[in-house]
């Protein structure tokens, strides 16, 4: 078993990898693979909306960042998606990377266990933590929870270690996102009959 770790901050060792690192160390004392992929410091082109993804099977545009989490998505069980927290939202490029990937390679996604955590020096983390929630929801995926929300606070590098309560969350939710895996992977690949066909109502027509 394996799983995704996003780290959705422009700084690859600042508090948001601490705590996904914390998960990833959960993780993997229950025997599940990690492996963490930073989104760099680069400009993150958005959508656009123009709908070639469902005919080419991938994004128009062609970035390293994400062809090589697009690749990757078949072959994880689970993914963990972290984020700083921005005027009480996620990183604005972590949301323009993740409608991309979501929206294109969403069939690669779709049954496996996601979730978020949340990182903020004082304010907005719910509402990060709910922003990102909404990705694993419109895909039928799991969303794996902990003893409180995903949320941990910190400042300055590694500040966020001294959040005692934080870093027992993010503990907790590998132990959980482990169990819920090892849950599925006994019994069996049938996942859910999905309702055919799709069902898309507009207001206005």
């Amino acid at each position: 078993m394996k799983v995704l770790l996003i780290n959705g901050s422009p700084h690859r060792d600042g508090n948001t990898h601490c705590a996904l690192a914390e998960v990833a160390k959960a993780l993997e004392n229950e025997g599940v693979e990690t492996v963490e992929e930073w989104i760099g410091t680069q400009a993150v082109q958005g959508c656009i909306g123009c709908y070639k993804c469902m005919e080419l099977g991938r994004c128009v545009f062609h970035d390293g960042l994400y062809e090589r989490l697009l690749n990757l998505l078949p072959e994880i069980d689970g993914l963990v998606i972290g984020s700083p927290t921005y005027y009480a939202g996620p990183n604005g490029s972590l949301c323009a990377l993740l409608d991309r990937l979501f929206y294109s390679g969403g069939k690669h996604l779709k049954y496996k266990p996601g979730a978020s955590v949340a990182v903020a020096r004082r304010g907005g983390a719910s509402t990060t933590f709910d922003r990102l929630n909404k990705y694993f929801t419109i895909l039928s995926m799991p969303v794996v929870s902990s003893q409180y929300w995903n949320m941990a606070y910190g400042r300055a590098p590694e500040e966020v270690l001294q959040d005692g309560e934080g870093m027992q969350t993010m503990r907790t939710l590998g132990r959980n996102m482990a169990w819920l895996l090892k849950k599925i992977h006994a019994s069996g690949p049938l996942c859910p009959e999905a309702e055919m066909p799709l069902v898309r109502t507009n207001f206005i027509k």
